[in-house]
């Protein structure tokens, strides 16, 4: 007997069971099923045992939250779409209806049509890179890339080498398939190539060795930070003489909003070991869901396969969007017309993250991308301070989404490009007051003010922008405070 039975409320298991038949209104009209613990005991069994060590994405989490008009979100990490001329996509539909309707809702090849890959070397040029169409297959998103990625290459308890912190968005995934994960620090310069040189030492002494290498090289997420060329070319070379392949994550390259262009892992490595994820999320829609990946032939063949599986092929229908979407405008001013957008607003950022919160917190200064890193100190864990601040009708990324191993918990990841300059201002205010009383409540309880999140000297000297001041505390292997250790920044300075 279930609970719901025992209460007699009529909602018990008579009420849904397809031998009992509809309890009540018109025949076959059975209610909704209630869950029950019976329910979780009849299909537990059933379970596949990865899906004891899947977990969910931070940021879909919070889509249904975030979706709310009255909360503004620094979480996810959405482009303005909002930007996109709808003469521009009317002309585009009108188009393939014109010219292509059949074929557009049609199946297509799963490594994608010729002419999107076309477009997707076009992308690839502004880049610095030439690619043949034979070493690309289109994905549905670059998510998916990740996926087969991962999927092909990696077997239960397998190694994955990822930067700390990383993609929250890859750590289901790495979990899905129960990777081994072992995360490198990064700092101001990108991922700290000497640890990871030294990681891979001893995991050689363990007899294990990484299947690949994943990283965002350029504006990474969620850390802003981008990786020195010195240690691009240190990486590639490890890449070389280890035989280790390098998965790199470049969503963010052509959003750059000041600097110039650092080479391309792919660019500095021929393809021979850099397996390279594109994406037209970011610089056209994520509602298209069309990405790509380039990489060594023999791995392309098998991610092809484990794509076959997974949907047979990428909606033909956005393929042909991007062919007229090249076609009809000019795409490379439209991403120009984005990076000053975003510029505005990581500016207003950071010009309210230095007027609304308090000293003890410190954050990067990403010269592209969509996203700045806040270390907060480390009596203040981020995912309390969620529900905290959603009662305020504002959400950020707790930092343990980025990380395998528990790391992160005083750190927060806020996005800038989806909402204006106004509501950027406003969250990060709301933030603001609610760490400010957290700093405030910890000195009342304590007695003692908070010290600023550590910093941790780098291999590398820093540039001089970055030099510490007088303020910064000295170094500190404290979980957290390791994780971007940055100085106190005064706005855009």
């Amino acid at each position: 007997m279930t609970v719901d039975d025992a209460q007699g409320g009529g909602t018990g298991r008579a009420a849904t069971d397809g031998r009992s038949g509809a309890a009540s209104g018109e025949p076959g009209d059975v209610p909704p099923a209630r869950s029950t613990s019976r329910d979780l005991e009849r299909y537990a069994g059933l379970f596949a045992s990865r899906t004891g060590v899947m977990r969910s994405s931070a940021m879909r989490d919070m889509m249904a939250v975030t979706a709310r008009p009255e909360v503004i979100s620094l979480a996810t990490g959405l482009p303005d779409t909002t930007t996109f001329p709808p003469d521009t996509f009317a002309a585009m539909a009108q188009r393939i209806a014109a010219e292509s309707c059949a074929r557009a809702l049609q199946y297509g090849p799963t490594e994608g049509l010729a002419e999107t890959k076309q477009c997707i070397a076009e992308v690839m040029a502004a880049e610095g890179m030439s690619v043949d169409g034979d070493d690309l297959i289109v994905t549905t998103g670059g998510q998916q890339v990740i996926d087969l990625v991962t999927k092909t290459l990696i077997d239960p308890g397998d190694v994955v080498v990822a930067e700390a912190p990383t993609y929250p968005g890859a750590v289901p995934v790495f979990s899905s398939y129960e990777a081994d994960v072992v995360q490198i620090d990064v700092d101001e310069h990108g991922m700290r190539v000497d640890l990871l040189e030294e990681t891979l030492d001893r995991l050689e002494r363990e007899a294990r060795r990484p299947k690949f290498i994943y990283t965002i090289p350029s504006f990474q997420n969620p850390a802003g930070v981008t990786m020195a060329l010195e240690r691009r070319r240190a990486l590639v070379e490890i890449a070389r003489r280890r035989e280790l392949l390098v998965l790199e994550d470049n969503p963010y390259g052509l959003l750059r909003y000041e600097g110039s262009r650092e080479p391309t892992l792919r660019s500095l490595d021929g393809g021979l070991y850099v397996m390279y994820l594109g994406t037209f999320s970011k610089i056209l829609s994520p509602g298209i869901r069309l990405g790509w990946v380039a990489a060594p032939a023999p791995v392309l063949e098998k991610m092809n396969l484990g794509k076959q599986a997974a949907d047979l092929c990428t909606s033909t229908l956005s393929q042909l969007m991007v062919k007229a979407y090249f076609e009809e405008s000019p795409w490379r001013a439209y991403v120009d017309s984005l990076t000053e957008i975003y510029r505005a607003r990581r500016d207003t950022m950071l010009d309210a993250l230095a007027e609304f919160f308090p000293p003890e917190a410190q954050w990067t200064r990403p010269a592209g991308g969509l996203f700045i890193w806040v270390t907060l100190p480390d009596f203040i864990d981020t995912t309390d301070l969620l529900a905290r601040a959603l009662r305020d009708n504002v959400a950020f990324v707790p930092g343990e989404a980025a990380y395998l191993d528990g790391r992160g918990r005083s750190s927060m990841r806020l996005n800038f490009s989806g909402s204006g300059e106004d509501a950027v201002r406003e969250g990060v205010r709301r933030i603001g007051k609610v760490v400010s009383e957290q700093v405030a409540l910890y000195g009342t309880l304590t007695g003692r003010r908070a010290a600023r999140p550590a910093r941790r000297d780098s291999a590398r000297p820093l540039p001089a922008d970055l030099e510490p001041g007088p303020s910064a505390a000295p170094p500190s292997e404290e979980l957290g405070a390791r994780v971007v250790p940055m100085r106190r920044r005064s706005g855009r300075a």
